[in-house]
C-alpha cells in the first residue's frame, strides 16, 4: 500500500491518494497537473513512495 499527499511536496492542499503504487502515481500525477500545474515524473514519485516505506 502506498500513499502520497500534497503536503509531502509542501502544498497547502489536503489531497491524499492511497492504494497500489501504480494507482497512486497515476492519480497523484493527474492531480498535480490539474490543480497545481506541476508535472512529476513517475520515477520521482516512485522515489517518494520508496522513501516513505523504507
Amino acid at each position: 500500500m502506498a500513499k502520497i499527499t500534497c503536503r509531502d511536496y509542501g502544498f497547502e492542499c489536503d489531497y491524499v491518494v492511497e492504494g497500489e503504487v501504480e494507482y497512486v502515481i497515476d492519480e497523484y500525477r493527474k492531480h498535480s497537473i490539474e490543480e497545481h500545474g506541476i508535472e512529476y515524473s513517475p520515477e520521482a514519485l516512485t522515489q517518494v513512495i520508496l522513501r516513505q516505506q523504507g
